[in-house]
């Protein structure tokens, strides 16, 4: 069959009018910073544009800056997102658009829901992106807010709504994210990330094996109904110190936490304790009456370890500071050292570290530092930072649970040292 000369260079021609129309024009940008930075670097969002028009998904997903519509709507709109913006006073990247994939709420968790479109859609887009942007494209994070579709019953009554996923995600995390080849390696980069299911701030978690902890929710301004994508110009305006708050999806525990479950593991661990108790016992400073044992928390059987801090008298008195201070000299040395006693353990769901903290003659703080495993795996093999570690974790001290910023309680124990 002869070939037209005239084919190759129409098919082209096709081809990067239909790439280049993924790419907003700087006209369609109102911030004029953003504006600037589109025309500027016009010809790595016109090659972001050529990869995302490549792309196969599982279902027909749509670049757009409307969401919640239905196909047949999507169809008569303009199909494209592509474009530089601002976020909490931050340059960013954002892609937008609708993935016609509906979930079964009975089926899937919110976690798991989050997980598919981030698989199908969210990492296929930003392994077509990110390379296209040397570290002399002056931004900071690469924001992208997909909508799927979910069904289940209200009032025994079938329904198919609207959801959407926000990922926030800092430069360098976005680039280790798309060059990583295992899943610690990606779940370290979404670590250091902000994740949103329908406005309630997330954990997302890659592994099957979901941690029961997620990390607080912070106040978010949601465009989940308003028929628009993200206005990403406005602020989050997260409090000074958001409270936690419960996941927004149930995470069902991993493992049976019955009395009967726990004190099965109890009997199959018990040389294992013994061992460990006796072979790293001046290091972790155990409590000789409370000896590692198995525990239910949140419906998940966690390892409890009694230990005591001594922290010196000249230590600042406040709570959160004596945690901070309590965790970096003492718990976050333990972490490594325990988990060798577990390589191969998969059959409880993580680790209580407890601990007494003693600030010289002041009085005693309790604190618990409740470790998902997943998280545990991730700091063990140094993909995840002792910040991240109390992110992803509950922390309770005297019983309450709490935020703990380490970087910031050590600068005010400096700062009161100095005084």
């Amino acid at each position: 069959m002869r070939i037209s000369k005239y084919f190759i260079p129409i098919a082209w021609i096709l081809w990067t009018a239909v790439a280049h129309t993924q790419v907003l024009t700087p006209m369609d940008i109102q911030d004029s910073d953003s504006r600037r930075l589109q025309q500027q670097f016009m010809p790595q969002l016109k090659a972001a544009g050529e990869r995302i028009s490549a792309l196969q998904f599982p279902y027909h997903f749509y670049l757009s800056r409307t969401l919640d519509v239905s196909e047949r709507q999507q169809q008569m709109l303009p199909q494209g997102s592509v474009h530089f913006d601002k976020f909490e006073n931050r340059s960013v990247l954002e892609i937008t658009g609708n993935y016609f994939a509906s979930y079964s709420t009975e089926l899937l968790n919110g976690n798991q829901r989050a997980k598919q479109t981030f698989r199908d859609v969210i990492l296929p887009l930003l392994r077509a992106t990110v390379p296209q942007f040397d570290n002399d494209v002056p931004f900071q994070a690469y924001a992208l807010e997909i909508s799927h579709h979910i069904r289940g019953k209200v009032l025994g009554v079938g329904s198919e709504n609207v959801e959407n996923i926000v990922l926030v995600i800092p430069r360098d995390a976005a680039q280790r994210l798309v060059a990583a080849d295992n899943v610690t390696t990606q779940q370290s980069a979404l670590l250091e990330s902000e994740v949103y299911l329908n406005g309630e701030r997330i954990s997302l978690w890659l592994s099957d094996e979901l941690p029961a902890a997620p990390m607080p929710a912070l106040a978010f301004h949601s465009a989940q109904m308003s028929g628009t994508a993200l206005d990403i110009t406005r602020p989050l305006n997260p409090p000074t110190a958001p409270p936690p708050q419960p996941a927004s999806q149930p995470v069902a525990a991993l493992h049976d936490a019955s009395p009967a479950s726990l004190q099965k593991l109890q009997t199959v661990y018990r040389d294992l304790l013994a061992k460990m108790t006796n072979e790293i016992r001046a290091q972790a400073q155990f409590v000789e009456y409370a000896p590692p044992s198995f525990i239910e928390f949140r419906h998940g059987a966690y390892l409890q370890v009694s230990v005591k801090t001594s922290l010196s008298s000249s230590s600042p008195g406040s709570q959160y500071r004596l945690a901070a201070l309590a965790f970096d000299s003492h718990l976050a040395h333990l972490i490594r050292p325990v988990l060798t006693y577990f390589a191969d353990k998969s059959d409880f769901d993580g680790i209580d570290f407890s601990t007494t903290v003693l600030p010289g003659g002041e009085e005693a703080e309790a604190l618990e530092v409740i470790v998902p495993m997943a998280v545990l795996r991730c700091y063990e093999s140094y993909d995840c930072t002792g910040q991240q570690l109390i992110n992803s974790s509950f922390v309770l001290i005297n019983g309450e649970r709490v935020s703990l910023d380490l970087q910031s309680a050590e600068a005010d124990a400096g700062k009161a040292d100095q005084r």
